[in-house]
Order: structure tokens, then C-alpha cells, then sequence
């Protein structure tokens, strides 16, 4: 493959059938043989983008007071701020620090275990206008990720809506605001490690002229480095079960960047509700027969569950916060 990753093009969706086919090959193409792609033509301005990338500033740019204010440890759901150091990946510490933000919904109760996921953020203060921009964000994404997802049905030879239902009721969008500091070559570059996103599809908005992330392809690490105005796209977990393998979960990771820089990312995580169990797609026997099934780690049991999936993801980055409200389940 060469550098970077396939570019599929949503402004194809704005044409006649043929572009509609156009795109939907782009799209099937780009997951099964890679899993990540840019995606172009999404409608997204650049003031709004502007917006979401000046708001991460403004918060990284907090006093550390106001930051630990709202730091995880005080959070059951996982939500708020992370400290340099406070997350890993792998067992091994990834270099940055970040603020996570969901979808807020009142708590069902504790079991399943991972029903104690939902539930409010903590919002920082003094920073007039975040929550709003945020919440944006959020809403514009999801409308996006489910598009996609309309998509990729129609494409695999399901009907469109047949994900619908899964993000119908209390879906589990999470977005996280990273800021990667410089550090020296000598060091440890982790600044996340590598892993597969446990949900199903993930957006991702790079700082422009920002390098660092890195895609497993055929065995190999290549460099992704961010294309103006294009998300970086990935599918997750849940999409590999769903198509049993067909389409795959990629392993990934971001270096960090040199001394004297940092690098600022935006994730959106679109996921269903923590209950939901994908559907399994019935592929055409062409495409069944390039699905080899999905991944077999038993130290990562994919599971068609999303919360069972997140709540696994969530105790393993965050010991501290499992140990403090979670350590029934550790066991």
C-alpha cells in the first residue's frame, strides 16, 4: 500500500447512483483490506473545526487545580481528566494527558457490571462555552458515524438500517480531547500503545501538520500523517464481529511528538448502547468467503456485547479508578 491510508470521499454521496456505488466501494474496499481510511468530503467547516481545536487549548491551558477538579479518580463512569501518566496501554504507560466526555444518561443500576458506565460527566469550570462546543460535536458526529454505518450495511448486502436499533436508545458516543507533549528521542516514544478500539467506529480529527499515529498493515508500522480537513477513520471491535472478520479491527498507536512540540487530537468514539449486541451481517458468499473469522486472543475476548467490550477496555487503561470504585471486578 503507499504512504498514508485509501481517501474515500463522502461528496460522492451527493451524486447520482453511480457515485453512490463509487463510494460504497471506497468504503468496503478501505475496512476489509485496512480497517482505517481518510475521509473527505464529510461537510464538516473549518471554523467549527477551528472552534473544537481552540476550546482543547483553552482547556490543556487550565491552572492543574482546575484540570485535577475534575480529574477521573472522582468519576465511577470514567469521565474527566487524566494526568500525564494516568492511563495504559498494554500494561505500559502511555505519555499524555486528556479529558474524556459521553453521552450523559441517568444510571440503570450495577448489573450487568457494565450498566455502571452510564452516567454524568464532570465539566470543567470557568471555561464559558465548553460544554456547549462539546456537546456540538458530539451531536455532529454521531449524525455523521451513523451515516456511515448506513452505508457500510448497504454495502456488505444488509439492509440499510440494520445497525439502527443498536443506536437507538442511550447510544454510547464518547469523545476525548489529547494533548501529547514533546519528548526527547531517548525516551520511551509511547505516547498511546497499541490496541484495537473496542466499539464500532471511531473518528479521528489530528492538530493539522501533526504526525505521531501509526497503523499495523501486513506486519509492518506506516505512518499516517494528518490530510487537511480529513478525518482519519477506524472501525472497531464490534464491526470484526459483526462481519465476522471481514471487515477488521486495526491495531494502531501514536508516537510522541518531538521536544519543544505537542500534538493535539480529537477521538470520537461512536458506539451503541452498552446493552446492545451487533447483528450479525449475513455477507454475500463472495465477501464470506474472505471473512476469516474474528480475532482469537484470549487476552482480549471480542465480545458482541458493547459494554462487556468497553467496561474490559475501561478497567485495564485506568487501574486507579478501577481499584477505587470497580475492585469487585478485578478479580
Amino acid at each position: 500500500m503507499p504512504s498514508g491510508l485509501p481517501i474515500v470521499d463522502m461528496a460522492l454521496l451527493n451524486g447520482d447512483p453511480a457515485d453512490r456505488s463509487a463510494f460504497q466501494e471506497q468504503l468496503r474496499r478501505a475496512t476489509h483490506e485496512v480497517g482505517f481510511f481518510y475521509l473527505v468530503g464529510h461537510g464538516f467547516d473549518r471554523g467549527t473545526t477551528d472552534r473544537l481545536f481552540d476550546s482543547a487549548r483553552a482547556f490543556f491551558a487550565l491552572p492543574e487545580e482546575d484540570k485535577l477538579a475534575v480529574e477521573m479518580l472522582g468519576s465511577p463512569q470514567f469521565r474527566g481528566y487524566t494526568r500525564f501518566g494516568g492511563e495504559y496501554t498494554q500494561g505500559s504507560i502511555d505519555w499524555r494527558e486528556q479529558i474524556d466526555l459521553a453521552a450523559e444518561y441517568a444510571p440503570l443500576g450495577d448489573e450487568p457490571a457494565y450498566l455502571r458506565l452510564d452516567g454524568p460527566n464532570q465539566w470543567p469550570r470557568n471555561l464559558p462555552g465548553f460544554r456547549e462546543i462539546m456537546t456540538d460535536w458530539q451531536h455532529r458526529c454521531s449524525a455523521l458515524g451513523l451515516r456511515l454505518m448506513r452505508e457500510w450495511a448497504s454495502c456488505l448486502g444488509a439492509p440499510e438500517d440494520i445497525f439502527d436499533d443498536a443506536f437507538a436508545d442511550r447510544p454510547s458516543a464518547l469523545m476525548k480531547l489529547v494533548r501529547y507533549p514533546g519528548r526527547d528521542s531517548a525516551e520511551d516514544k509511547q505516547g498511546v500503545g497499541a490496541h484495537k478500539d473496542p466499539g464500532v467506529l471511531t473518528l479521528l480529527l489530528v492538530e493539522p501538520g501533526k504526525g505521531g499515529l501509526q497503523v499495523e498493515y501486513r506486519g509492518s508500522w506506516i505512518d499516517v500523517p494528518p490530510v487537511a480537513d480529513a478525518f482519519v477513520v477506524n472501525i472497531g471491535e464490534l464491526m470484526e464481529y459483526a462481519t465476522d472478520g471481514y471487515l477488521k479491527a486495526t491495531m494502531h498507536r501514536v508516537q510522541s511528538p518531538d521536544p519543544g512540540t505537542e500534538r493535539l487530537s480529537v477521538p470520537f468514539f461512536f458506539n451503541p448502547a452498552l446493552p446492545s449486541t451487533m447483528p450479525l451481517i449475513e455477507l454475500p458468499a463472495d465477501l464470506r468467503a474472505d471473512a476469516p473469522g474474528v480475532t482469537e486472543d484470549p487476552n482480549n475476548r471480542i465480545s458482541g456485547t458493547f459494554g462487556e467490550n468497553l467496561l474490559k477496555a475501561r478497567l485495564r487503561a485506568h487501574p486507579d479508578v478501577a481499584q477505587r470504585y470497580h475492585a469487585d471486578l478485578l478479580t
